[in-house]
């Protein structure tokens, strides 16, 4: 009597390397997100001269706030009461380019405060506060 044993077939091992491949897409997603990218300057361009050339130029309007509580419109100082109807003139250029706060960081918060709701009152939808990043020490 003799005992007949079968030989197994020996299978390959298989990786699976699905999950490995989401680690790495998740990684190179995460790098891509996080990495910054340095704004080159434009191509320098000669352009060519026309008699009919119109100077367009962008009406920036800053309101500055002291830090005595003084409030310039652009470089013309202007009351609180008076700041309303002036930005009522403006209200063209405002809707297109928006408004820039400059205020001085001891100004008091409450004069910002109505400075802005002012603004908000006349109809500006992009109001733009400045800041400056820290400075190191």
């Amino acid at each position: 009597m003799s005992m007949h044993l079968s030989e197994k077939k020996k299978k390959k091992p298989i990786i699976n390397i699905t999950s490995l491949i989401d680690v790495l897409f998740l990684l190179l997603i995460f790098i891509m997100v996080s990495s910054t990218f340095l704004e080159e300057p434009g191509m320098k361009l000669d352009l060519p001269e026309a008699q009919s050339a119109e100077i367009g130029e962008k009406k920036e309007i800053t309101i500055y706030i002291t830090d005595a509580g003084e409030i310039f419109l652009n470089n013309d100082p202007v009351s609180l009461d008076q700041l309303k109807s002036v930005l009522d003139t403006l209200k063209a250029d405002l809707q297109e380019n928006g408004l820039t706060l400059k205020a001085d960081a001891q100004a008091t918060h409450g004069l910002v405060v109505e400075v802005m709701d002012i603004a908000r009152q006349v109809g500006v939808k992009k109001l733009i506060v400045a800041t400056q990043p820290p400075s190191s020490r």
